[in-house]
């Protein structure tokens, strides 16, 4: 991935510099924040409710090491560096916002509950460790003890102790009452009709038949951001939504079924300490299609019955639809672009909580200073237009 040329000027604490954010998810709400706390004029704008996009749908796991794939190598410095940052983040937000986002550190598991499963689980193992993340191999009988109230039989399973979560929602909420509290506009159900630029450099927005003036310009948008008129089309970010059905059942928070998050082929179980236990999730092509569907429900409840049983006698509590995010490497898209002022913090994929507070100290340290830091510099929009020979 090639590194960008700073596209913005550095400003200031005490220039007090305008900003106006385009998305008001996590990631929008973050930077927001972060921008508000060191002395910036921000406004948050977003089409739909607070967190309404892939934010409040998310499961909120922040597994930098057992979620590594093959493919995925250049992302795991990003995501381990985030993830170093979530306990100062997590406890400052709770002082600031008031809402405790239920950081747990219990740790996550990836079990093998056939013999199939075991070679894969293996394999990903392997490869972590090549990697030097921190994980380790469980035996079977190792598992049960910790999870007694997973299936019989299970061969082994990838575990985690740095793999943790947040309740996604509740980070939302967090981050909504912080960027009140330090003085940021946030208008929820207000879309941005328009970016607006003059000679290659970003003016502000419009919003409704109002313009709003503004130094620099935070495209925020998640699954929606290459729809926002008035980009170019070099400075349109390739990102799709990818749907994902979600479910969750009601444990008794006192004696729940499960402590720590627990992927199983083709599902995870994250457990909630108010007793919900989130099922996810599906990965399907198929636009901003916000239908729940027999089969998409179905494999959900299927995968996590196979893994743990005892949730069959389990009222089923909600079910929903979120869209990730997603560029054409499945890595978040940071930093300038072709217009001056136009900072782009989108494209996160399965990966927006996780990245939520490297993502926030990234973007503002480009808005403040000029530069990001190096570990956010490789995911560029300039990654997907190379420059061409001579």
């Amino acid at each position: 991935m090639d590194a960008p040329t700073s596209a913005i000027r550095p400003f200031s604490v005490s220039s007090h510099p305008s900003v106006a954010v385009v998305g008001a998810g996590v990631i929008g709400l973050s930077i927001a924040w972060t921008l508000a706390r060191a002395g910036c004029r921000v406004s948050v704008f977003d089409r739909g409710p607070v967190g309404g996009g892939a934010s409040n749908a998310a499961g909120g796991m922040l597994a930098a090491c057992v979620e590594s794939e093959p493919g995925e190598e250049a992302l795991v410095p990003l995501a381990r560096a985030s993830q170093a940052l979530w306990p100062g983040f997590a406890a400052d937000l709770h002082a600031a916002g008031g809402i405790d986002p239920e950081l747990r550190t219990e740790g996550t598991m990836v079990i093998a509950r056939t013999a199939d499963d075991l070679g894969r689980v293996r394999f990903l193992y392997d490869f972590q460790k090549g990697l030097g993340l921190p994980v380790e191999w469980l035996p079977g009988s190792e598992v049960r003890h910790r999870e007694p109230f997973l299936a019989p039989g299970i061969g082994g399973a990838i575990f985690c102790h740095e793999d943790h979560q947040v309740d996604s929602r509740r980070l939302v909420a967090g981050l909504h009452s912080a960027c009140v509290n330090a003085g940021v506009m946030v208008s929820a159900g207000v879309p941005v009709a328009r970016l607006n630029h003059t000679d290659g450099r970003v003016t502000g927005v419009t919003v409704g038949d109002t313009a709003v003036t503004a130094d620099v310009v935070v495209l925020a948008a998640g699954a929606w951001s290459r729809d926002l008129p008035g980009l170019t089309d070099a400075g349109r970010p390739p990102v799709r939504p990818v749907k994902g059905q979600m479910a969750a059942v009601r444990m008794s928070a006192a004696a729940p079924l499960l402590s720590h998050v627990v992927w199983t082929p083709g599902t995870y179980l994250i457990p909630r300490r108010d007793g919900r236990l989130i099922i996810g999730a599906t990965t399907e092509e198929a636009g901003f299609d916000e239908r729940l569907t027999a089969g998409g429900v179905m494999a959900l409840l299927e995968g996590a019955w196979r893994a743990l049983p005892g949730i069959a006698d389990l009222p089923l509590e909600e079910t929903w639809v979120g869209f990730r995010p997603t560029a054409r490497d499945d890595a978040p898209i940071l930093g300038t672009g072709p217009l001056d002022g136009l900072v782009y913090a989108t494209g996160h994929h399965r990966n927006g909580i996780l990245l939520t507070p490297i993502t926030a100290q990234a973007i503002a340290a480009l808005i403040l200073e000029g530069e990001m830091p190096a570990v956010a510099t490789p995911f560029a929009l300039s990654r997907f237009h190379p420059a061409r020979a001579a």
